[in-house]
């Protein structure tokens, strides 16, 4: 807000001038994700295509895919390949990679360059043993000094924006993000995301948001910050954000099941009403979307497989659901699946609240 102080020639009073600015435009580069951006994050078979688009629709600013094996894509492994798949719809959207070695990482950045998303993303903070074992994901954080060096020659190695996604350190011990944070901006970063967890808790325990706020707050610090970890409701997005003084938020496992937990944020930030959650026609017509689109990337086997880990969160807190999802997680062909949830509808619609 700008007060402009003006005198009236006539009276000789002082008067104010109130000119209220918008809020600060958040940017990874040239992009513009808005005020108090809401990011999706890169979660391995759950961010793909399908979900995305679920997700876009309700108000996601930014998005990033699965995370990609670049060992996988220098190789033209078919399911790496297939990970780079964008639609229009989606943007801006960024390419998540995740690898050890340099060469792997260089060349890989320049065939995520060639799929033309807005944004590469460097994953170091997947938990996972195997990922770990090879000094991927938050394997690295044993390593900071390969770490800033490894990131500096993927910068060096394409013309898109870089960002990471890292957790607060391997352990207890060794929680250095407002370090690593400023290192990794000065070799060329231009954004990153902070899950509030050591590789060592995984998922366990709250997510520790102090330290995503001391790097934020970091004077040098001058990129875009977002917090990641334990968001999964409107007031606490709007609570974090004001108390840890963000720049934005990225919502992972809440997401799942639930695309429509990004509207809902939206509209409390933004005009401070708590909107109802979605119906059971909205899951059921959710769900059908996500199946269908699945199909249609994956082919029949495939889309009906993976589809069946959302089936359990598109329909949570629905009494006597267990008989439907039992039919939904064993059956195989497409048009009785369909049937199944029509009959999902059919025996919940007269829920007239929000689930």
């Amino acid at each position: 807000m700008l007060i402009i102080v003006k005198v009236n020639t006539v009276t000789g009073l002082a008067q104010k001038e109130i000119i209220i600015f918008a809020e600060f435009m958040i940017k990874i580069g040239n992009i513009e994700l808005g005020e108090q951006p809401l990011l999706l994050a890169p979660m391995e078979d759950v961010s793909d295509p399908p979900f995305r688009a679920l997700c876009k629709e309700q108000g996601c600013d930014l998005m990033y895919t699965e995370f990609i094996s670049v060992e996988g894509l220098i190789r033209d492994a078919e399911k790496s390949v297939q990970k780079l798949d964008i639609n229009n719809e989606e943007r801006p959207i960024g390419i998540q990679i995740f690898g050890a070695e340099f060469s792997s990482m260089m060349r890989a950045a320049e065939i995520v360059e060639a799929a033309h998303p807005e944004i590469l993303d460097i994953n170091y903070g997947c938990p996972v043993k195997k990922v770990v074992c090879k000094q991927a994901g938050a394997g690295i954080l044993l390593d900071l000094d390969k770490m800033v060096k490894l990131t500096e020659a993927v910068v060096k190695s394409t013309s898109l924006p870089v960002t990471v996604k890292t957790r607060l350190g391997w352990d207890e011990t060794s929680k250095h993000i407002v370090e690593v944070a400023e290192r990794l901006q000065d070799v060329g970063i231009q954004a990153i995301s902070i899950h509030g967890r050591t590789r060592k808790q995984m998922y366990k325990g709250a997510a520790d948001w102090s330290l995503i706020a001391a790097a934020k707050n970091n004077p040098r610090l001058h990129i875009p910050v977002f917090g990641n970890g334990d968001i999964d409701t409107p007031q606490k997005a709007k609570l974090y954000l004001d108390k840890y003084g963000v720049d934005g938020i990225m919502i992972g496992r809440a997401s799942i099941g639930n695309p429509w937990i990004f509207r809902q944020i939206k509209t409390y930030l933004q005009e401070g009403i708590l909107i109802d959650g979605p119906s059971i026609k909205d899951r059921v017509a959710a769900a059908k979307k996500h199946l269908l689109t699945s199909i249609e990337w994956k082919g029949q086997k495939l889309g009906v497989l993976e589809m069946r880990r959302h089936y359990t969160n598109y329909f949570k807190g629905l009494p006597e659901i267990k008989k439907y999802r039992s039919q939904l997680v064993t059956e195989s062909v497409p048009a009785r699946l369909l049937e199944v949830l029509d009959e999902i509808e059919h025996r919940y619609q007269l829920e007239t609240k929000a689930l």
